[in-house]
């Protein structure tokens, strides 16, 4: 049960959602993430910090399919020497859970997160967009996965800053109709149980 929790964990953490959503018509195909212009003089440490999940766009089929267990996300983020070190809490079956990840640096503003698997190239990171102080959009992608996330410092979100993400969803043909909103409750604090996984040591 542990090893298929943790194998949810993982798609939860590339892409993830609510219900509700509708059918929608065939689109163009999704821009690379190689295409994406990463947010110009990226400073990491003004980055760092703790973000609260706020939205995914993604066509994964399992987020399609399971986004009714969605639950309340956040992730912290500290420099590494020239990584990012991520720390994301999300609870899974009712049981906190925290995932420690290493974002290696590529180019300013693109990050490589390594694959746990060896055929796995892993996930590819873009930090397209951020103030640093209210918004960040990132973009991820692992092998034909696509998906762009929507972070804030806090809640509620302005309606300035969810025009800009979901053009940007637009601009990478996707669309509302895959765009899923997360609860801004429900975040795991230093009173629940933590289940560990540590990728940094995998």
């Amino acid at each position: 049960m542990l090893l298929l929790r943790t194998a949810l964990l993982f798609t939860l953490l590339l892409v993830a959602g609510t219900p509700g959503q509708r059918q929608k018509k065939p689109t163009l195909p999704l821009v690379p993430i190689d295409k994406i212009q990463p947010q110009a003089n990226f400073n990491p440490l003004q980055f760092s910090g703790t973000w609260f999940l706020v939205a995914v766009a993604s066509k994964c089929s399992h987020l399609l399919e399971s986004s009714h267990r969605l639950e309340a996300t956040l992730m912290q983020v500290a420099v590494s020497g020239p990584a990012l070190a991520v720390n994301t809490f999300r609870k899974l079956d009712g049981i906190c859970w925290q995932i420690k990840q290493k974002y290696e640096p590529k180019l300013q503003g693109r990050y490589h997160l390594q694959g746990r698997r060896r055929r796995s190239h892993g996930v590819e990171v873009v930090v397209g967009d951020t103030d640093y102080h209210q918004y960040a959009i990132l973009y991820y992608q692992r092998d034909q996965q696509f998906s762009i996330k929507l972070y804030a410092r806090s809640f509620p979100v302005s309606d300035d800053i969810l025009n800009k993400y979901e053009q940007r969803v637009t601009d990478a043909t996707l669309s509302e109709d895959f765009t899923f909103y997360f609860p801004t409750y429900g975040f795991c604090d230093s009173s629940c149980d933590f289940q560990i996984l540590d990728e940094v040591k995998s």
